[in-house]
């Protein structure tokens, strides 16, 4: 059967129901309801700097893959900085921006970007969307946090494509059957400093509060962007995601999401907004009212790592950098990014910087993993 590759300027030209049959239940990111949100609410739009531009494969009018995309005019929001690239660029007297970018706006988490129905072979599709890229324009095109498997697949059908490195941080299941059993992995010094982090929080008077999917209500997701505000405005910004994107989210799917709630008595003080898959957790926005001692490890991360040992999820994806969270057993994990640059002379020079920036990742991540608070190293 004839493939086509289509270019759609929204999701919602495609039915979700088609779109969601080929999306992986364990990333809720790439769903349909996920990514119209954003473009309804207009947080993602020509005039934010993200003007969607979606590759979708048809067969027969039926939908069997798509890789998002968007024509960017800056880099923010991507957690792949080519800030410098930009510049270095624009100082020889060339145009960096508009660019491509294949993402998932301001979410920095790995996960599928290429999606095809089973029976799609994929150099089927990558001969079609690697066309499509090089003939759109613009400076080049980046695609930002894809997995291991799939970055290899598009070296392999796209060759051209600069891999970068990069890292963070996740916390893996061993089949915990409490939070103690996996704070006994780790040695008694450290032991010792999350337990007082998490007496801390207590004796401050704050309690925490697990809130489920439908258990969220519009009072708790109007208080939670409070505090998601406030954590822009204390750095003097703007944030990036309107009110109107999380109660959408509320209720569109709210299947996939968990607030953790501090309070102090019945009054919310903080709150941190997780999204659920199948088998992982994601943490990705927090804020708080008051500036109370260790509040956010607990929130962040604590609560996170209790939910998935009570919930039996294998990983725990917290959102992206922090060296801190290593002393309280983060794992540190290698993320990837592709680039394709149109100019060749920019190409290579950027080749150059990728292949040394690797060796200084290489080394940072083996030193983070030397520093893991197990008593032994972990499996």
């Amino acid at each position: 059967m004839t493939l086509e590759l289509r270019e759609i300027k929204g999701v919602d030209e495609i039915e979700r129901s088609a779109w969601d049959a080929l999306v992986d239940p364990d990333y809720p990111f790439m769903h349909h309801a996920f990514l119209s949100a954003l473009e309804l609410t207009g947080d993602v739009s020509e005039d934010t700097g993200w003007s969607p531009c979606h590759r979708v494969l048809m067969e027969q009018n039926t939908l069997v893959g798509f890789l998002p995309g968007f024509d960017k005019t800056h880099s923010y929001g991507e957690y792949i900085f080519d800030w410098q690239w930009a510049d270095v660029w624009e100082r020889a007297g060339q145009v960096y921006y508009p660019k491509q970018i294949s993402a998932i706006p301001y979410t920095p988490s790995t996960g599928p970007r290429l999606v095809l129905a089973d029976h799609i072979a994929p150099e089927r599709a990558l001969e079609l969307v690697s066309h499509s890229i090089r003939a759109h324009g613009g400076s080049g095109w980046h695609l930002l946090f894809p997995g291991h498997a799939e970055t290899r697949l598009w070296q392999q059908y796209f060759p051209e494509l600069l891999m970068r490195h990069g890292m963070q941080y996740h916390w893996f299941n061993r089949g915990y059957e409490t939070f103690d059993a996996f704070l006994d992995l780790m040695t008694s010094k450290r032991r010792k400093e999350v337990r007082r982090e998490r007496r801390k929080v207590a004796e401050q008077g704050i309690t925490l509060h697990c809130l489920d999917g439908e258990g969220i209500d519009e009072a708790a997701i109007t208080h939670f962007y409070r505090c998601y505000q406030i954590t822009y405005f204390e750095r003097g910004q703007s944030p990036y995601l309107s009110d109107a994107f999380f109660k959408r989210l509320l209720a569109t799917m709210p299947e996939h999401l968990m607030l953790v709630q501090a309070r102090v008595g019945e009054r919310p003080i903080a709150a941190a907004l997780y999204f659920k898959g199948e088998t992982t957790l994601y943490g990705r926005y927090w804020g708080s009212e008051v500036h109370a001692d260790s509040l956010h490890f607990e929130a962040c991360y604590y609560q996170g790592i209790e939910y998935c040992i009570r919930h039996g999820f294998t990983r725990f994806d917290p959102g992206t950098q922090g060296e801190h969270k290593i002393a309280r057993g983060f794992e540190p994990i290698t993320t990837y990014s592709l680039h394709w640059l149109r100019d060749a002379r920019f190409y290579q020079a950027v080749a150059d910087f990728l292949e040394r920036e690797r060796a200084v990742m290489d080394d940072v991540r083996g030193e983070a993993a030397q520093a893991l608070p197990f008593k032994v190293a972990s499996p």
